[in-house]
């Protein structure tokens, strides 16, 4: 089984600096978010963050203006009338918007990202959400809908999700998917960042999902493999997808997360529909992250990295 292409031990030694805004749909004050941001800085990369303060997923795109407190922020990280917008005290790179998604992820990128990288981010990540947005539930999903949202405002965005959890205080003892997600999520970005700019062609996003994790199963990064993917079922007029592991079409997310073993899923979309990119959009990922893409068991023993030189000799 192949390795991953960086371990987190690795990464402070390989990484190069990026300005990250960093934001999700289940909140500020969750774990999974706060480990993230960890992972990412320890990586060597600038991060703020900026979400909403209380859970608001399957909230798509939905935008309004922030607005004061009227009730604590979720698990009671801020107080009943607080501002509309606030910070962590002891961390003021901790942000966050009482509105949705799509208005914390904006704010990050137009307010608090010349405030503290004097300038537009280089990349924005949202998540790792708590559970799949696999297929049409990316048309609902919050964290969808920051990425997207970075996407139209001309920062390319990652959105990450993992089977299991649910919604956790970050001041919670850290469980093994936790860790999981926000390393193989960090390998991700870095693979990304490690590809040079621009890391994505103009309106385009990625949506990574995470199969279960649990003590006996998939519990460690090196038994994951991940697998370029299609966001939605192609029909009988579908174009053709990128042609990697033999094949012109793609495994939609779904089918990779439910492959028995640890494949998790690498989808390429376009933030004005939400759906899948081209042929064309999809050969810039696979050559951007084939290091670390492999194909499913029924696909054939070659990973997508061998499969592009193999298409480049020919």
């Amino acid at each position: 089984m192949r390795l991953l292409l960086l371990t987190l031990g690795l990464l402070p030694f390989l990484a190069q600096c990026t300005n990250i805004v960093l934001s999700n749909d289940d909140g500020w004050a969750e774990i999974n978010i706060r480990v993230f941001y960890d992972m990412l800085t320890k990586a060597g990369d600038a991060v703020v963050l900026s979400a909403p303060a209380e859970n608001k997923s399957g909230t798509g795109s939905s935008d309004a203006p922030a607005t004061p407190l009227t009730e604590p922020c979720e698990f009671d990280s801020c107080p009943t009338g607080s501002p509309a917008q606030g910070f962590n005290v002891s961390n003021p790179r901790f942000n966050y918007v009482n509105s949705y998604p799509v208005t914390s992820m904006r704010y990050g990128i137009q307010t608090l990202s010349p405030k503290f990288f004097g300038g537009a981010p280089e990349l924005a990540v949202a998540g790792f959400n708590v559970g799949a947005n696999l297929g049409t539930t990316t048309l609902i999903s919050g964290t969808v809908g920051a990425a997207t949202e970075a996407a139209k405002e001309s920062v390319p965005a990652i959105a990450f999700s993992g089977t299991t959890g649910s919604q956790t205080a970050w001041t919670a003892p850290v469980q093994t998917y936790v860790t999981v997600y926000a390393g193989l999520s960090t390998n991700v970005t870095q693979t990304l960042i490690a590809s040079g700019k621009p890391f994505l062609p103009s309106n385009i996003w990625l949506n990574v999902n995470y199969p279960a994790v649990s003590s006996s199963s998939c519990s460690s990064l090196k038994n994951f493999k991940f697998v370029l993917s299609r966001i939605n079922s192609a029909g009988s007029g579908t174009a053709a997808d990128v042609n990697t592991c033999g094949n012109s079409r793609l495994p939609t997310e779904s089918s990779v997360v439910n492959t028995k073993g640890c494949y998790a899923s690498i989808s390429v979309g376009r933030a004005d529909t939400k759906g899948d990119a081209s042929a064309s959009e999809q050969a810039v990922v696979l050559k951007k992250l084939g290091k670390i893409l492999s194909c499913l068991p029924s696909s054939g023993a070659m990973d997508q990295r061998s499969e592009g030189r193999a298409r480049r000799s020919r």
